[in-house]
């Protein structure tokens, strides 16, 4: 029998570690990873809890800072308000009314008396009132006369009329002769034109100034309106203060 044959008839498992290894990789898939691998992922994990541990510690330390600073600024502020409080309030004194001064009269024998009686002026009180009186009605009088001479402002105003016909045969520069014949004190026409209203008809649109106190709207339409054989209609367009 040779080598070979030998080695057939004896039981020998030469594959061994393939299966060990094949065994190995199957446990691991079912039961999750080796121990080493496990401690490697626990070592992760205790790194990031340390991290984060010493990150807590900062924070906690900026906040005893903070409040540190805050309780020193509760001090100052405590202090001031003691020393406030104990401080007396301003109190108002008032003022001493100053005492009349008495003029000291010195006898000197009858010439100081004399001088006294001389210094005193009955009548000169009245003399003053009368004189005060005659200047203020001077100066009422003046201006009086200035205000007199000063000329009144007269309140005027500039109405547009609008002056419609009956139809459009109707003679529209006949009517506006008729409309300009009216003349009264306080009125002064200006410019006038025609205005196309509609269907061939026209209106007649004219300006005038009138003083306020003369001449009203009311007195202008009643005028106009007599020319019944032109004039059908007036309104009053505009209306402005000057």
């Amino acid at each position: 029998m040779n080598g070979l044959q030998c080695l057939a008839t004896e039981k020998i498992w030469f594959d061994k570690h393939r299966y060990d290894e094949a065994e190995k990789y199957f446990y691991e898939g079912v039961n999750g990873p080796s121990i080493p691998q496990q401690q490697s992922s626990s070592h992760a994990g205790d790194q990031e809890l340390v991290s984060r541990m010493k990150c807590l510690e900062m924070e906690n330390q900026t906040l005893h800072k903070v409040v540190e600073e805050m309780r020193l600024a509760l001090q100052k502020l405590e202090s001031r308000v003691a020393v406030l409080e104990k401080s007396p309030a301003p109190v108002d004194v008032p003022r001493a009314k100053a005492a009349p001064v008495h003029q000291q009269k010195v006898e000197n024998g009858e010439s100081n008396n004399n001088d006294d009686d001389d210094d005193i002026d009955l009548f000169g009180s009245d003399e003053e009132d009368e004189e005060t009186a005659r200047i203020k009605q001077e100066r009422l009088d003046a201006y009086a006369a200035k205000k007199a001479k000063k000329p009144a402002i007269i309140a005027k105003s500039s109405i547009l009329l609008d002056v419609k016909p009956w139809d459009d045969e109707t003679d529209m520069v006949k009517m506006e002769e008729c409309v300009r014949s009216v003349q009264m004190d306080g009125l002064l026409w200006g410019a006038s034109k025609l205005v196309p209203v509609g269907y061939g008809i026209k209106k007649l649109q004219i300006n005038c100034v009138v003083e306020d106190d003369k001449v009203g709207t009311d007195i202008l339409e009643e005028e106009i309106t007599k020319f019944e054989d032109y004039v059908q209609s007036v309104d009053v367009a505009a209306f402005n203060k000057i």
